[in-house]
């Protein structure tokens, strides 16, 4: 069975940062690609970061070019997103997400982690 397991998440003010990690089994880890998505209240999840098997490529949500950071060690098995410079508007559930095909990845994933809650205050 797959796990995807999210950590890291917590209350922090604006301008903090966070590094949220996903720890993962019941994959076989460097054969996919992995990608981070987020959810604030009442609105839909939307696509944050992806990063490819080869660890040769990266593609970024637009409000997080330039703040967040992904990145995978395949000996850990774990993926991770660097968030720094919070924002209010970065509040949400962050999910962990995993798929073979890293155009699909971006739009419907076909794992997924449980989320961790991220709250930035002002």
């Amino acid at each position: 069975q797959v796990h995807l397991v999210e950590s890291g998440g917590g209350l922090v003010q604006a301008g903090a940062s966070l590094m949220l990690s996903c720890e993962t089994s019941g994959i076989t880890f460097h054969y996919y690609h992995w990608a981070w998505f987020r959810q604030a209240p009442s609105k839909e999840r939307e696509f944050v970061a992806a990063i490819d098997w080869k660890i040769s490529e990266t593609n970024y949500a637009d409000f997080a070019k330039g703040r967040f950071t992904i990145s995978r060690d395949n000996v850990k098995k774990t993926a991770y997103l660097q968030m720094t410079g919070l924002k209010t508007d970065d509040t949400a559930v962050y999910y962990c997400v995993a798929d073979k095909n890293f155009n699909t990845i971006r739009t419907s994933p076909t794992y997924w982690g449980q989320g961790t809650q991220v709250t930035v205050s002002s």
